[in-house]
């Protein structure tokens, strides 16, 4: 009855926008688990069963001796951490909440809103997770060494990038196919398994195995950064370019796609879904 007319400033729209992104995020994370801690703990120990699992299939194939010189489980993890992140964001914003929720009836929501919080939550917990992991193994193990931190984690930052434009890509289909969507998304999650290259040094595979994965953006990442992280690693047969190209296109491309179901779907389609 009563309401509060107060002017609406471009700064007080983009800080109500960013409170109701973090309340989003929030909201997102809490969805995997009620306690946060909890829900923090299961994707550490996710990472850290992928890190033994690889870590024991090397050393029981007699692997260890092809890696880089240098720390063998800060090679496993170099691929793993970006495996991860990336993955994760894929599945994050391929399951955002779309136009047909219940959320879209409260007024500021949007699903531009929904999107930045599932890529954001992903983007937590991932990077809580790699930073304990590996504070863990340079307190209790031995002391980690990384040759260029920064540019490490500008490949963090691009394989949660890529993760998040091919998720949008998902996205954007999901109205129109739900079903094919998700087999889909399921391929591609479980075919970067091996597809990314995190078991491979690219400078030691042959040109014709080398062929079946550098079309894969997350491949140049993983090797782009052992070439930060390690010092006697410079990688040959990747870039960084190729990844940022693949991203923006997929972007344009998701986003694109996204308006357009956004003005066409209907609730009525997932009747019988």
């Amino acid at each position: 009855m009563f309401r509060v007319e107060t002017t609406r400033t471009p700064a007080r729209t983009a800080l109500g926008l960013a409170e109701l992104i973090f309340h989003s995020a929030v909201r997102s994370i809490r969805k995997t688990h009620g306690n946060a801690i909890v829900g923090l703990a299961m994707q550490m120990l996710q990472a850290i069963m992928m890190i033994a699992i690889f870590y024991l299939m090397f050393a029981l194939i007699g692997m260890k001796s092809t890696a880089l010189r240098g720390d063998f489980l800060l090679y496993i993890m170099s691929g793993i951490f970006m495996f991860t992140t990336h993955i994760k964001a894929v599945g994050a914003v391929s399951r955002a909440e779309g136009p047909t929720s219940a959320m879209m009836k409260h007024a500021p929501m949007n699903t531009i809103v929904a999107i930045f919080a599932a890529a954001l939550g992903a983007l937590y917990l991932q990077f809580i997770s790699a930073v304990v992991i590996l504070f863990a193994y340079h307190v209790l193990w031995q002391p980690i060494s990384v040759e260029y931190p920064v540019q490490t984690l500008g490949m963090f930052m691009l394989a949660w990038g890529t993760g998040c434009a091919v998720g949008m890509i998902f996205l954007a289909m999901k109205p129109f196919a739900p079903e094919v969507t998700g087999i889909l998304n399921m391929l591609y999650q479980r075919g970067n398994m091996v597809a990314s290259g995190k078991m491979f040094v690219a400078n030691a595979m042959p040109t014709y195995i080398l062929a079946y994965f550098d079309w894969n953006p997350l491949f140049h990442v993983i090797d782009q950064t052992r070439g930060f992280v390690f010092l006697n690693y410079a990688p040959r047969y990747s870039s960084i370019s190729y990844p940022v190209i693949v991203m923006l296109v997929c972007l344009v491309l998701g986003l694109m796609g996204e308006f357009y179901a956004r003005r066409h779907v209907s609730a009525s389609w997932f009747a019988g879904k």
